[in-house]
């Protein structure tokens, strides 16, 4: 008998779900453990900013392909003590498949003593979109969700605005800029 194929899950549908995932508490033998994302309920300490959203209009691809198109992502992340976020992005990628990533991250503010605008962040989660005959773009990809980390180092105009570079392992980086409210 032949297998049907199967329809893949909306990346927005996909990113919702991660998302939920990672906020949710875990059980574990009866008992409440901490979520993937600790402190979710806590306030910020000082700002009273909660959220950071993230717009990314150029992406370049450090080797050109004919199949390559021009990447748009947007994200918003909840602001956690510690300087730690979660959060999700809606993205189309590099062969423009409607994409989605769910992810944690930790930010190190002032890393440069002379330019304490300077800081580096990294993400790590799950992106899912890479699917068909893209499917070996990224690696470790099982059913279109593949385990992504990705570095990136900003520089913040002010309390709320920063602009930002993120490295997306071997293929390219992306320039964008942040605000938060």
């Amino acid at each position: 008998m032949p297998l049907k194929k199967m329809q893949a899950p909306h990346p927005a549908l996909c990113a919702a779900l991660l998302c939920a995932a990672l906020s949710a508490p875990v059980h574990a033998a009866g008992f409440m453990q901490e979520s993937l994302c600790p402190g979710l309920d806590q306030p910020v300490a000082g700002t009273g900013q909660k959220y950071e959203a993230f717009f990314s209009p150029y992406t370049h691809h450090w080797s050109q392909d004919a199949e390559h198109q021009q990447v748009y992502a947007i994200s918003l992340s909840r602001l956690l003590p510690n300087d730690r976020f979660c959060g999700f992005s809606l993205f189309n990628n590099s062969f423009g498949q409607p994409s989605a990533y769910a992810f944690i991250g930790k930010t190190w503010p002032g890393v440069l003593a002379s330019y304490p605008e300077v800081y580096v962040s990294a993400t790590a989660g799950i992106i899912y979109g890479y699917v068909g005959k893209y499917k070996n773009k990224v690696p470790l990809n099982v059913g279109g969700f593949s385990p992504v980390i990705v570095p990136a180092v900003g520089y913040r105009i002010s309390p709320s605005a920063a602009v930002e570079v993120q490295l997306l392992g071997t293929a390219a980086f992306m320039l964008g800029a942040t605000w938060r409210f």
